[in-house]
């Protein structure tokens, strides 16, 4: 299922800036077919795992994790950008690849000790998920794992996310 899902992810290079290869995800995003396979591949290794809540991270995270969640018969809480949740929240500043950036989730969206599977489209440095990871400690979370629909295996993301399990439908 994997390699067929590789043929919907388009390259764009010098995206965001020059050098860099971007993977765009709407290829597939826009076919029934290889949305479908996508969610069921995303939830397929963390069935028997007794997932509470899947946490997706903004923004693509969002567009994955709720019909994730849904095969898992789990509930959805979003990571954001600071700033655009209403009520109170938690937050974590990290750096990135281009600046810096801080993420917050409503510090009600999760019980300590839910146990929680994260969940973005692309693992490339890890920084982001790492930032999720801190984040979801302070709320007293039990990770579960992570997963995302696409690895980009030669920037080393999972060497941030060590002593956690890490799950990619597609590596490349």
């Amino acid at each position: 299922m994997a390699v067929g899902l590789a043929s919907f992810i388009r390259e764009v290079p010098d995206f965001p800036e020059r050098g860099v290869l971007f993977r765009d995800i709407t290829p597939l995003l826009g076919d029934a077919g290889a949305l479908r396979d996508a969610h069921d591949s995303l939830a397929e290794p963390w069935h028997a795992l007794d997932v509470d809540v899947v946490v997706g991270i903004e923004a693509r995270g969002f567009l994955l994790g709720p019909a994730v969640a849904e095969r898992l018969g789990a509930g959805f809480a979003p990571i954001r950008k600071a700033g655009k949740l209403p009520r109170q929240t938690v937050s974590y500043s990290y750096d990135l690849e281009y600046g810096s950036d801080t993420i917050e989730m409503h510090r009600d969206a999760i019980a300590g000790g839910q146990r929680i599977l994260v969940l973005d489209d692309v693992l490339a440095t890890g920084g982001t998920a790492a930032a999720a990871l801190a984040l979801l400690g302070q709320l007293d979370a039990t990770i579960i794992g992570l997963a995302f629909l696409l690895e980009l295996e030669a920037l080393k993301g999972r060497r941030r996310l060590a002593g956690h399990r890490v799950e990619a439908t597609v590596v490349c």
